[in-house]
């Protein structure tokens, strides 16, 4: 196995893991719809376009065909949607609202009304840990040649899904970055829409 290998496998169970650990631990210090959110994003990021980057479904390859043998033994295909899921809604979108949170002073308001200035925050952390992955961790399975499946949260598909930019022989394609530019203002709609609803809890700062 190689060092890149094991990099990769190292990053995909610890960015799926460590928040499940992190959110159980400090449950008790954290808003009552952070598990919500949690739970809602892994659902929408699993059925938005996970299990179809993984499995192929609709004109594209299953990861298997797309990586090496090491890393479908480690990452089997029945897991690689799973860690996958996980690390969306746990490290980018619970990470990327800690960050929109810290960057207020912790003021907890920006959960409660739209702030631009917060949104950017989530926005840029959604975008830019997406091209750091498409870049320097999954670049080779999804390089030019290596076709994704269609799916909901990016609709273009294979059919249009143009080259960015590309750097040191690696590629940025549309089609991987589309679903990240669509769902973050959903996310942060919603919670300010179960802040909103009054039934969830403001945890005082300390």
């Amino acid at each position: 196995m190689s060092f890149e290998e094991l990099r990769v496998i190292a990053i995909v169970y610890i960015s799926a893991l460590l928040p499940i650990y992190l959110v159980i631990k400090n449950k008790s210090a954290l808003p009552d719809w952070v598990p919500c959110i949690y739970i809602g994003a892994f659902i929408v990021c699993a059925l938005g376009w996970e299990l179809w980057f993984t499995y192929g479904w609709i004109d594209g390859d299953s990861v298997n065909i797309r990586r090496s043998e090491n890393l479908n033994q480690w990452l089997p295909l029945h897991i690689n949607w799973l860690m996958n899921s996980l690390a969306d809604a746990g490290t980018i979108t619970l990470g990327g609202l800690w960050l929109m949170w810290m960057n207020a002073k912790k003021d907890y308001k920006v959960f409660t009304y739209w702030s631009w200035s917060a949104f950017s925050v989530f926005m840029l952390w959604c975008i830019s840990q997406n091209i750091l992955v498409e870049m320097f961790l999954y670049h080779d399975q999804l390089s030019e040649g290596k076709d994704l499946s269609w799916a909901p949260l990016s609709p273009a598909g294979p059919y249009f899904n143009p080259i960015l930019f590309e750097f040191n022989d690696r590629s940025l394609m549309l089609q991987t970055q589309i679903p990240w530019l669509l769902l973050p203002a959903f996310i942060y709609k919603a919670v300010i829409f179960m802040n909103k609803k009054g039934s969830y809890e403001m945890t005082p700062e300390n």
